[in-house]
């Protein structure tokens, strides 16, 4: 339930269509650029549903998935998240494998160094997709505290536009932020706005040796995942996802023109 669903796949000439499961709500990057910023109890539900994504790919087919990022983390109107896009997805071998495929600015240290890495470079990249979703931005370099207190004032939904720029790398090119990564110290969120519990879920995913750093397993029975494993019902997901993507909204004109559609 935490992938989404393959349904088969067919040639035309030269070019191969694959046939997967619709998720109407879009990607997560995608709602961020709409909310600026994604609110914590939000972020618990996708840690649960992630981590279970994780968790199946490695118990069941000894996947990992190498490409954590919130354009690979999918949500429907019925408050369902699910991982997907495995192009770069790979069979783990000893548990470790050595090729540099995905998206770079959201490797591991170890991985941008060129070592051999395994699942515990999904948990970096996991953790810094969380940093990100939560303060609005990515954080590398690590923004402002100015930057985060305005941006946390703001309504979770972003009631106006997005600061100008904020979501960007203030310059950095690719080379400069993958030296970053290496040799600075890793991002965190904020104390004073969020819960104990998700900034040292955030410290466990992010530790630069992978040696330090949480494994699926130690993971799986933190605090912050417990808080909302037993949350069953998609419900509050998918209010906040409809709500996000303007669904509510339309939805309410729409009544609205049917109810003054029968009163005339």
């Amino acid at each position: 339930p935490y992938i989404v669903g393959f349904y088969g796949a067919f040639a035309v000439e030269a070019q191969i269509s694959i046939c997967m499961e619709y998720m109407d709500g879009g990607s997560l990057d995608l709602i961020l650029k709409k909310v600026m910023r994604i609110p914590e109890h939000i972020l618990g539900k996708i840690t649960v549903a992630v981590l279970r994504g994780l968790s199946y790919l490695r118990e069941r087919h000894r996947i990992m998935h190498r490409d954590i990022k919130p354009s690979n983390i999918l949500v429907n109107f019925q408050g369902e998240i699910k991982l997907c896009d495995f192009g770069v997805s790979a069979q783990l071998i000893d548990s470790t494998l050595h090729t540099f495929i995905g998206t770079r600015s959201y490797m591991s240290p170890e991985r941008l160094e060129g070592a051999h890495y395994g699942i515990m470079s999904d948990i970096w990249s996991l953790g810094l997709s969380l940093v990100e979703m939560a303060v609005g931005r990515y954080p590398i370099p690590p923004p402002s505290t100015q930057d985060i207190d305005n941006l946390i004032k703001e309504d979770p939904l972003g009631n106006r536009p997005r600061p100008e720029g904020f979501g960007c790398y203030k310059g950095l090119a690719i080379f400069e932020l993958m030296e970053w990564i290496v040799n600075e110290a890793p991002p965190s969120l904020p104390r004073s706005h969020f819960s104990s519990e998700f900034c040292d879920f955030v410290d466990r995913c992010l530790k630069k040796s992978t040696s330090e750093r949480a494994d699926l397993n130690t993971l799986l029975h933190h605090p912050f995942y417990k808080r909302y494993e037993a949350e069953s019902d998609n419900q509050e997901v998918s209010s906040w996802i409809r709500q996000a993507c303007g669904c509510d909204l339309d939805m309410n004109n729409e009544n609205n023109n049917r109810r003054s559609g029968n009163s005339t």
